[in-house]
């Protein structure tokens, strides 16, 4: 009669292998370790119920054999599960367990403890397996499972550039089609036609400025604030807030700056996420900035300028004494205060960071060899 073999379930770390053997209720477990062959034997309660399960491991290269409980071999019974530790001959990296490529059914991965050190508690540090051995786990993962695993903030961030790419493209179409036929008769009343997707798609980018907040991305959260809400000052405030600019042609041409800028940078966070680099594209990204982005300060810089007599003359958001706060707002004076930070240093500013991050991506990399 063939004895049933229960399920192990197995992980690594340089110097150890920990096999997690799903028997409940074990009785004397028997285990025998010789150089790389594993054998086990106990009777308890497993996947066929309660019965001798026993099972014979070859292992992908030597092990330390003394008898469990030994300096080399830790057998621990615990009332759900075995855990028996084992100790590598050399230090090194299995690509699998077994000796043969084709592992048995009963054989799992054990991906819980692939961030351990080894499977002993421990209150030493950790160390990730998976950002040491990432091309290894994936391989494993896809094999055991059938897919590759994905972490859910890569997942959610592809997601979100997808979302807003799309968006940008969209608002990039109704432009261009609308502008083929219509040909400038189109430019005054762009803002009916995609503004709603603009502010739509403005308001999703403050997820940009939770990203870093919460470690979904690497970077600080001041530059991205200043820039989204720079934005979406201009857009709900000065455009928005006011029927007269949104005729304007300059809000089409900030549109078309915009847009350009966003479906080209989308496209290249998405292929950093998988750390693909396609040349045209790293090249887009960190040289269009310097046309696009003095023409997109000069539009914005425009909207606000001609903003002022229109806020002089309707008086909105301006806040006049008396009143219970006795707080005075004039938004006039403060456009004007705001178009000279704009126009001044916010250009210096954001063009210096965006000068510094072009020479680290796009600077010729230096490759030395050594000669014999």
């Amino acid at each position: 009669m063939v004895k049933p073999s229960p399920f192990v379930y197995w992980a690594q770390t340089e110097s150890t292998i920990s096999l997690k053997i799903d028997l409940k209720n074990a009785l004397k477990p028997d285990v025998k370790v010789l150089d790389n062959n594993v054998i086990f034997t106990a009777k308890g309660t497993g996947a066929r119920g309660e019965s001798q399960y026993e099972f014979n491991l070859d292992l992908f290269s030597n092990i330390k054999s003394l008898e469990p409980g030994g300096e080399h071999i830790t057998l621990r019974v615990f009332e759900n599960r075995i855990e028996l530790i084992l100790q590598k001959v050399k230090p090194v990296w299995w690509p699998r367990l077994t000796a043969q490529p084709q592992k048995p059914a009963w054989l799992k991965i054990n991906f819980d403890l692939w961030k351990s050190e080894d499977g002993q508690e421990s209150d030493e540090e950790k160390r990730d397996v998976m950002r040491d051995y990432p091309g290894m786990y994936d391989q494993l993962h896809q094999e055991e499972m059938g897919y590759r695993k994905e972490d859910l903030k890569k997942v959610y961030l592809f997601i979100y550039n997808l979302f807003q790419f799309v968006g940008y493209m969209y608002v990039m179409a109704v432009m261009g089609v609308r502008y083929v036929k219509l040909d400038y008769d189109s430019v005054t009343d762009t803002y009916e036609h995609v503004g709603s997707a603009m502010k739509f798609l403005q308001l999703m980018q403050y997820l940009e400025v939770l990203h870093p907040m919460f470690g979904y991305t690497k970077g600080g959260v001041l530059v991205p604030f200043l820039q989204v809400t720079g934005r979406a000052f201009v857009l709900f405030i000065m455009i928005d807030a006011e029927p007269r600019m949104q005729t304007k042609p300059v809000v089409f041409y900030l549109f078309v700056v915009w847009t350009c800028i966003e479906i080209v940078r989308y496209p290249y966070y998405m292929s950093q996420l998988y750390k693909k680099e396609f040349a045209l594209l790293t090249w887009l990204r960190y040289t269009l900035w310097i046309p696009l982005y003095p023409m997109g300060i000069v539009c914005e810089a425009t909207i606000i300028l001609r903003n002022i007599p229109y806020f002089e003359e309707t008086q909105k958001y301006t806040v006049s004494l008396p009143n219970a706060w006795n707080f005075a707002f004039h938004m006039p004076t403060f456009l004007k205060f705001y178009l000279l930070v704009l126009t001044f240093p916010g250009m210096f500013l954001v063009m210096k960071h965006m000068h510094r991050l072009r020479n680290i991506k796009l600077r010729p990399k230096i490759v030395i060899k050594k000669s014999n």
